[in-house]
């Protein structure tokens, strides 16, 4: 007799962004027609969290054991206690836990790393501080599970892989709840400097959207990085979860190039087509792309979607013009954006594409590509 698999729901979510760390304000935020990104003193573009949640971070740095730990572990530990907000006890000490970044600690590793340049000595916390390891097991000790607790790198797709690790878990029966997500603490000299060493930073001089994620009229790369976390809680067979898990594809194409994403998209069709295919579905109602702001990205997932959709395409939509790029993170915003929009029956738009509208929406695509042509697909359903 064939295994039935358990139906996988989320059950709870938190996250931090440019656009806050409070549901109400997350989604007020998203309605507001102008960006979150800001300028900073150099004239760069960033997503950074608002003052008021940086505040919120500063005092966990406060608290023992939790000193000398990076931002992108703050902020993973806070995402992942809203997340489980409402989850006993009992449950919460069993919870699995896998939660990823692109970067890790950049900002202590850097920090420590212009120290030895200075010639002064290391504080011995230079070494376990900065390993991509204190994501998951800070959180994990934060939040009160002694369950399994891992943590991975897949560039942008991290999240997303994050997901289907999770889901992986709850169907084989070793767990009955397993937390998931990414987080991200970008906003470093030496990462501005890497990105736009790339060359697919947005310019300084434009003011209002400087990063034009979906664009299709654009003609230079707009990418802006932004700091940031979001984590849910996913469970076999809840009774009244915030979405179904409908769908999973994944796919990695052959490299051409340092970034290996091909002119056509083929890995974004290559898991997008995976997705559908296991929720049973020909068509979504909406896409949250993962569409960087450049001109080559966004052109390459765009065309992916013709392949599946081309004259009758779902709704588009993005949220890197309004929070930046959050890289590791970025997977799992696009999903907190994907079940406001399932809650409210409201699609976001974005000042390039699809205008914002109250519509009916019953199941909605998420995105994500990594270097390394890592891509990842995911359908909630209402």
């Amino acid at each position: 007799m064939k295994h039935r698999k358990p139906k996988i729901g989320i059950t709870g979510y938190g996250s931090i962004s440019a656009c806050g760390i409070a549901k109400e304000d997350i989604w007020q935020a998203y309605l507001e027609p102008a960006s979150c990104l800001q300028k900073q003193k150099n004239g760069e573009w960033v997503g950074q969290i608002p003052e008021k949640v940086s505040a919120k971070v500063k005092e966990l740095r406060q608290q023992k054991p939790y000193q000398s730990l990076d931002d992108a572990v703050y902020y993973a530990m806070m995402a992942a206690d809203l997340a489980v907000a409402k989850l006993d006890t009992d449950a919460r000490n069993k919870l699995g836990l896998n939660i990823g970044s692109s970067r890790g600690a950049t900002g202590l590793f850097e920090h420590y790393y212009a120290k030895f340049r200075e010639v002064e000595p290391l504080k011995p916390m230079a070494s376990p501080s900065t390993t991509l390891g204190n994501l998951a097991s800070w959180t994990a000790h934060y939040i009160g599970t002694s369950g399994l607790a891992f943590e991975h790198s897949i560039t942008c797709s991290t999240a997303l892989h994050a997901l289907v690790n999770g889901v992986a878990w709850l169907e084989s029966g070793r767990a009955d709840h397993f937390l998931i997500g990414g987080s991200e603490a970008p906003l470093t000299d030496f990462t501005l400097a890497q990105m736009k060493a790339l060359r697919i930073y947005a310019s300084t001089e434009v003011d209002e959207f400087p990063c034009r994620s979906l664009d299709m009229t654009k003609s230079a790369n707009s990418m802006v990085l932004g700091e940031g976390a979001a984590c849910f809680l996913l469970e076999q067979n809840p009774k009244a979860p915030l979405a179904w898990i409908a769908g999973l594809g994944y796919a990695r194409e052959q490299s051409r190039h340092a970034t290996a994403i091909s002119k056509e998209g083929e890995g974004f069709a290559i898991s997008m087509k995976m997705a559908l295919d296991e929720a049973g579905l020909e068509k979504v109602d909406a896409v949250v792309c993962h569409a960087p702001g450049t001109v080559k990205g966004d052109q390459a997932e765009i065309r992916a979607l013709q392949q599946l959709w081309y004259k009758n395409m779902p709704l588009m939509t993005s949220n890197k013009w309004k929070i930046g790029h959050t890289l590791g993170a970025s997977g799992a915003l696009n999903i907190e954006l994907a079940l406001l929009m399932l809650e409210n029956q409201y699609f976001i738009g974005t000042p390039f594409l699809d205008h914002s509208v109250e519509c009916p929406l019953e199941s909605i695509m998420v995105n994500a590509m990594g270097f390394g042509g890592n891509a990842v697909s995911v359908i909630l359903k209402k």
